[in-house]
């Protein structure tokens, strides 16, 4: 599971910097992972280019998995950005990013 405290959810987000500082340091300690707006926007405008390959984070294991087109599950996995999923436009460019190839 994953947190997103994006602007959108500003509502829910603390207002306060202390209140902030202490649901920040409670989302850490979970083992949740803060995903930043660029990050999102990054992997909106790599899938509008047509980039085709998937960077999945395992639910089990919290490892970051990139698929490409034929594999196995390819076309099952679904990409949620706001989790810090993404897609990339090249195996080069998801390895860089320290994801490694699934391996079926």
């Amino acid at each position: 599971m994953r947190f997103h405290p994006c602007r959108s959810d500003a509502r829910r987000w603390p207002r306060s910097r202390e209140a902030a500082k202490i649901a920040l340091a409670a989302v850490t300690a979970a083992g949740l992972t803060y995903v930043s707006a660029g990050d999102l926007i990054a992997s909106a405008t790599a899938r509008a280019r047509g980039c085709t390959i998937k960077g999945n984070i395992s639910a089990q294991t919290g490892e970051q998995i990139y698929s490409v087109p034929g594999q196995d599950d390819y076309d099952v996995i679904r990409i949620s950005p706001e989790y810090g999923e993404r897609w990339f436009c090249s195996e080069s460019a998801a390895v860089a990013a320290g994801w490694r190839k699934a391996t079926r």
